[in-house]
């Protein structure tokens, strides 16, 4: 029971809310264009159950990792929907405006971003901004920060005049401050003193373990964290900005994994992601909702890789048709699926070796 409850429950929550949602935008734009939509089904496979509702049958499939929205005339090969009237052949999805047929099929990964970024506004403004408190923690032995006389549990009020209120304000100050001095105002022991300091240029790793040259002065946060209320607009915008640094860390991620920066042992599936949502179910069921924002962002950035099979491989397809002026031929649609199936079951693969390899050690 606890590991129904805390295991395979939040990790069906959690990927069905995500599927949920991106097939939910393709449904939505396609109806919005006057498409028929014949079926839209969480799960792949064999139906588990379901019910009619217009032109649309509503399913739950057997195999819960994915869905599919089945529009009319978006295969080439279909023989099951026969000729079509012309009624019928006006809400064809093949017989719409490439700008259209683009809208419908971007319209997924969309709504996984939209999705991540509602998440993440609300997450703000419930719980606030949990920030890092500009405590010195560490004065590291030799660095301009102890000649200048930093000590730990000095806490950053000012640098350069300008108030701050949270450690990434001040790395971000002193980044950009390449061996000019600057002036830090320290509060220690309730008195107030300031401290002129010079960054030196140091090499670092960042997050990918490749070496960066960045300005430091040599101190080190205490760790201590502080909530900081946020209102309705400053949750947005914040839920916005975080949303775009799981866009670009996402993007980032991947093109280092092509560079082989990041080994390819690093990446995870389904598996890994039933193992987190446990975690994070055992500590506070709360800490999905974060958790799930990053895995909608990664859904979205991945399903817009130009990958036939995939959005971004339709996408791609009827790029190409645009600007060629014509349908590519359903033989060659059909090998470039195959391809894409294979990298795709390939990359399955990988995910679900290194899932279990994680598993057994």
């Amino acid at each position: 029971m606890h590991y129904l409850i805390y295991y395979v429950l939040p990790f069906v929550v959690v990927l069905g809310v995500l599927i949920f949602f991106h097939e939910l935008g393709h449904f939505l734009v396609a109806k919005l264009y006057g498409v028929k939509v014949l079926k839209f089904s969480l799960g792949f496979g064999p139906k588990l159950t379901g019910f009619k509702r217009g032109d649309t049958e509503y399913l739950i499939s057997a195999v819960p990792l994915g869905g599919y929205v089945k529009m009319l005339g978006e295969k080439d090969d279909e023989e099951d929907e026969g000729p079509l009237s012309a009624e019928e052949a006006a809400r064809s999805f093949s017989n719409q405006t490439v700008g259209r047929r683009i809208a419908i099929v971007a319209a997924g990964p969309v709504f996984n971003l939209l999705l991540a970024l509602v998440i993440f506004c609300l997450t703000f403004l419930v719980s606030g901004a949990q920030v890092l408190v500009p405590e010195v923690g560490q004065v590291r032995e030799g660095s301009p920060a102890e000649t200048a006389g930093f000590q730990k549990n000095d806490m950053i009020v000012a640098v350069d005049g300008i108030a701050v209120d949270t450690w990434e304000q001040v790395q971000e100050m002193v980044k950009h401050h390449e061996e000019n001095e600057m002036t830090f105002t320290l509060q220690r022991d309730g008195a107030m003193l300031e401290v002129r300091v010079r960054p030196e240029v140091t090499t670092i790793e960042n997050i990918f373990g490749e070496e960066v040259r960045t300005a430091l002065i040599g101190i080190v946060s205490s760790g201590a964290f502080k909530t900081v209320p946020l209102g309705p607009l400053q949750a947005v915008w914040e839920g916005a900005r975080r949303t775009w640094e799981m866009v670009v860390l996402t993007w980032m991620t991947i093109v280092k994994l092509f560079e082989r920066v990041v080994p390819i042992e690093t990446l995870g599936g389904p598996i890994l992601i039933g193992q987190m949502t446990g975690q994070l179910a055992q500590e506070n069921w709360t800490y999905l909702f974060p958790f799930m924002a990053v895995i909608s962002v990664n859904l979205g950035i991945l399903n817009l890789l130009p990958v036939p099979i995939l959005d971004g491989g339709v996408i791609l397809i009827l790029l190409v048709e645009w600007v060629i002026r014509k349908p590519i031929s359903p033989k060659a649609k059909e090998m470039a699926q195959k391809a894409g199936l294979f990298v795709l079951l390939m990359l399955m693969a990988i995910v679900f070796y290194n899932d279990i390899s994680r598993l057994l050690q």
